[in-house]
């Protein structure tokens, strides 16, 4: 199967630059996969097609300030580190090439911590390479990572925890098809409501869309409401290089399920994922679904038997990517493209800020 019959042709101004003024209000396309029929809704109407005995999946994943701007040290040149997956108390299973990263000497009572990350300018990938962000707090690139382009990167700083200085230093990562700064709303916007574990360097985006009153309502239906992790990663948004899907490795992401999501799902009548992330963690750890933490490195493409979703809400995804591989697998090829094709026809917005989709 070639990736290259995954692509589509997007208008460039349908591809969401801001979130909508309100959460709640977006479109929202609804696909009936035995019908075949489609729907043109608002989000908040989604509480007319759940009901009592449906379970609602959330993935409370908070996204952290991901991208550090800092200074190369001797040369003074601008470098942005993209921080990936991080040895550090956001992931208590480090991801293996970290677990068995030997930290460099401490010097002067410095804490430490490693990461995976992204770099920019590539010149400044060269191991020794060292940045600075802030006062005591700085970094050097040690090694290559598992991949090519994923350093491993050596974070010091005096006294605090990294998570502070994230918030301090770091900037939200919005992903690169939006083509301006992050302004102080995406900080809120950017971000479930119910996010509650960081770890992510990009947000579940389906789940942007819910309000509090939407999931009050949801649970006066008689829809439970159940959470697990899973920590969306740069394998989200990084594009398919190979020419075969069948030949595609998708980079693993952290996953935490616990026991009490399991027993709830056990009695589900329609297991409801919001979001493909939430998918990729249900459908990585086997069926019957299992409790427990680790890295989810499931890659879901047609012809693909899913075994722990029924329903689906998500957003429209790019063309030739992970994300829109797994919808087709869900709905058919051939009726997501039309739902798409419907979409762009009718001016939907497009990726992470843009509308919705619920496919039952």
């Amino acid at each position: 199967m070639l990736v290259k019959d995954f692509d589509y042709k997007l208008p460039r101004e349908l591809i969401a630059q801001y979130p909508p003024k309100e959460r709640g209000k977006s479109r929202l396309l609804v696909l009936h996969r035995k019908t075949q029929k489609i729907e043109h809704q608002r989000f908040h109407n989604i509480v007319e097609y759940l009901g009592q005995g449906d379970i609602l999946i959330l993935n409370e994943t908070k996204v952290i300030p991901a991208r550090l701007i800092g200074r190369r040290v001797g040369t003074g040149g601008k470098v942005e580190v993209f921080l990936l997956k991080g040895n550090s108390p956001f992931v208590p299973e480090a991801h293996p090439p970290l677990a068995e990263r030997t930290l460099l000497p401490q010097k002067m009572g410095l804490k430490s911590c490693v990461w995976e990350v992204l770099i920019s300018p590539g010149r400044a990938k060269k191991a020794g390479v060292k940045v600075e962000f802030g006062p005591n707090f700085w970094g050097e690139v040690c090694s290559a990572g598992v991949y090519p382009t994923h350093p491993i990167f050596e974070f010091h700083f005096d006294g605090g925890d990294f998570n502070t200085l994230l918030e301090q230093y770091g900037k939200i990562p919005l992903p690169p098809y939006i083509k301006r700064a992050p302004v102080p709303e995406d900080y809120e916007r950017y971000q479930t409501i119910y996010a509650n574990v960081p770890g992510a360097c990009a947000a579940p985006t389906a789940g942007l869309h819910f309000t509090q009153d939407i999931l009050d309502r949801l649970s006066e239906k008689g829809v439970e409401i159940v959470r697990l992790v899973l920590h969306t990663g740069f394998g989200s948004f990084k594009p398919i290089k190979s020419e075969k899907v069948e030949d595609y490795q998708m980079e693993p992401e952290y996953y935490e399920i616990p026991p009490t999501t399991v027993e709830k799902l056990k009695v589900a009548k329609r297991r409801v994922a919001v979001g493909t992330t939430t998918v990729r963690a249900l459908e990585s750890v086997g069926f019957p679904i299992q409790a427990g933490k680790g890295w989810a490195d499931k890659f879901i493409y047609p012809p693909y038997e899913f075994k722990g979703v029924d329903v689906l809400i998500t957003n429209f995804h790019l063309p030739k990517s992970t994300l829109l591989l797994l919808v087709c697998a869900f709905a058919c090829k051939e009726f997501i493209f039309r739902a798409y094709r419907e979409a762009i026809k009718h001016g939907y917005k497009f990726y992470s800020y843009g509308d919705a989709m619920l496919i039952l």
